[in-house]
């Protein structure tokens, strides 16, 4: 069962999701995995989309041969699963084994703005 914040944040992460999709299919796997990121910022409140954006990093990480990247992906996928529903998670975090999993991070105001307009049911 979902969350209501999980069904208000969905058509964001869902746009960031479809972004990241052409830019792969584009060849771009930098481009795609900024959307990534980007769909992990918005639904990382979100059991659901936490998760989910990992696994698709995940994905990008073994298209990618990325070794660090399956294997942080991995480690993300269970802390996402089981530290999300609890609030423990690091806002803003761009979800990449690029910075520290436990990291707080700015978070861009387009995106702030979106992650307000979920929470408020709007």
């Amino acid at each position: 069962m979902q969350s209501e914040f999980s069904r208000q944040i969905a058509p964001y992460v869902e746009a960031e999701l479809a972004k990241a999709k052409r830019a792969g299919s584009a060849g771009d796997a930098q481009q795609e995995f900024a959307h990534l990121e980007r769909a992990h910022v918005i639904g990382q409140e979100s059991t659901y989309w936490h998760v989910k954006v990992h696994v698709l990093m995940l994905g990008w990480a073994f298209r990618s041969r990325s070794a660090r990247e399956v294997f942080g992906q991995g480690f993300r996928i269970l802390g996402a699963a089981t530290k999300t529903a609890f609030g423990l998670v690091p806002q803003g975090n761009t979800g990449g084994t690029n910075v520290s999993p436990f990291k707080k991070m700015p978070i861009e105001p387009e995106l702030a703005t979106l992650i307000r307009k979920a929470k408020a049911g709007v």
